[in-house]
């Protein structure tokens, strides 16, 4: 099994987990000092978003606004809250746009992402197939049901999700990504290499996450793979996005390779730059409470 060989993965203190210190996998080697970890300054709330959370509160007061448009303001709310990583008065905007708008395929869909990253997956399925009975078209509610069926361990249904999304536009190399995890679980490790590699080579290869799809066909290495992301990002928030999808995609790599100890630090890594509308960052924390799970419910002898 290949060793992080070049990570540095100190900083977060041998990986401690929640209460507890992981012990399970192999070690990190720790050969590097922490600071020349690539890691982006943590995004914070902008002056926009601070203006438009509080035009928004000024309208929700005026007594004329009709039910549709009150429905849309607490939904614009509520995904702005989302973006601040205030998890709870979003969902609460959310609950409120439905109670006046009960039609509205992009709510039940960030609702679904809500359970899943909570475990409660018989309630995502249902909040994505309302979705997707609301609007058969609607792709993030396809990719995040099949997200969802992965997690929930209903492997090869998540594969028929997945494959059915990354059917829909085979450049997308994130599509690619998801399904290969899937695969990787119903199908084993050499099967699901293939499928990646085969989808690698007839995509354009122009979408960035390609190179993440190269760091597991073991294209680049991946110190190559941070020195890229490094040099290719034109500001903090796009280093930012680029170091959170990095950081879990290789989290991913080291937990299915029994390295609990790195995964759990590049978990943490992924979330350290407070990109809370990625998938990359709401899934770290859930990869974390299982991980944290697992350790304390250890399967009896």
């Amino acid at each position: 099994m290949r060793k992080l060989n070049w990570l540095p993965l100190t900083v977060l203190g041998s990986a401690l987990l929640l209460s507890g210190c992981v012990t399970s996998g192999n070690s990190v080697n720790n050969n590097q000092p922490w600071h020349m970890l690539p890691m982006a300054v943590p995004l914070q709330p902008t002056t926009q978003q601070e203006v438009q959370l509080a035009r928004i509160d000024q309208i929700l007061l005026r007594d004329d606004l009709t039910e549709r448009d009150r429905a849309q303001l607490f939904y614009e709310r509520g995904l702005i809250n989302d973006s601040l990583g205030l998890r709870d008065l979003a969902r609460l905007d959310f609950n409120r746009s439905l109670s006046y708008n009960p039609a509205q395929p992009d709510v039940f869909n960030i609702l679904g992402v809500y359970f899943t990253q909570s475990g409660m997956y018989d309630a995502a399925y249902e909040a994505f197939d309302s979705s997707l009975e609301l609007n058969e078209q609607h792709q993030f509610a396809e990719r995040n049901r099949g997200i969802a069926l992965y997690y929930g361990g209903r492997y090869e249904l998540a594969v028929r999700d997945l494959l059915k999304h990354y059917n829909d536009n085979e450049n997308d190399a994130y599509r690619a990504l998801w399904l290969y995890l899937a695969e990787l679980e119903k199908d084993g490790p050499e099967k699901a290499q293939q499928g990646l590699r085969a989808r690698y080579d007839r995509s354009d290869k122009l979408d960035w996450g390609w190179l993440l799809a190269r760091m597991y066909l073991n294209d680049i290495s991946e110190e190559a793979f941070f020195r890229e992301v490094m040099n290719t990002s034109t500001d903090n928030a796009q280093l930012a996005e680029r170091l959170c999808e990095g950081y879990f995609y290789l989290a991913k790599r080291y937990q299915a390779q029994g390295d609990i100890n790195s995964a759990v630090a590049l978990y943490k890594l992924a979330m350290s730059g407070n990109v809370y509308d990625f998938v990359e960052h709401r899934y770290s924390m859930l990869e974390l409470s299982r991980i944290a799970y697992d350790l304390s419910h250890p399967p009896s002898s």
